[in-house]
């Protein structure tokens, strides 16, 4: 990162920002070919990990890329506020963002999908869902367990 007056290290504050996301970037490669989408996701951090949970249709694009190449970046980004400025060049943006990268796997047991989308839920609406209610036989779940993290504060 070029301006280290923004980078943010320390893992708390990191998670502090996750937890102000609703929406999370995630980045594959097709080929060679790059390939990003938005999600709305869930969270777990413990023992200084943090695994991210996401919930799909069964196919799709998204789908076929993970299952043939399963190393993934991804972002999240909060906070947004325009700084207004007098001229063109006094203008500027605020915000924070986590960047990071990890392996994605397909999570298949249906009480471990169960408890994934009772965090997904839980960071979305804030309310708590006990996992064997939430039906999770006709959705695909899968998990990103991140190997690299950094933050940003602007």
């Amino acid at each position: 990162m070029r301006r280290k007056d923004h980078e943010i290290n320390d893992y708390t504050e990191i998670i502090k920002i996750i937890s102000r996301c609703a929406v999370c970037r995630i980045a594959m490669a097709d080929n060679g070919i790059p390939y990003i989408i938005p999600m709305n996701f869930g969270y777990e951090a413990a023992n200084n990990k943090l695994t991210l949970f996401f919930h799909s249709a069964a196919e799709g694009k998204k789908i076929d890329i993970l299952r043939k190449n399963n190393i993934v970046c991804f972002e999240a980004d909060c906070g947004h506020r325009l700084i207004e400025g007098e001229s063109a060049c006094g203008y500027g943006y605020r915000y924070q963002s986590v960047i990071g990268e990890g392996i994605a796997a397909f999570i298949t047991d249906t009480g471990e999908k169960q408890r994934a989308l009772s965090l997904i839920l839980k960071h979305q609406t804030g309310k708590s869902f006990c996992p064997g209610e939430i039906p999770a036989d006709n959705l695909t779940v899968f998990k990103i367990t991140v190997n690299t993290i950094s933050g940003k504060k602007c």
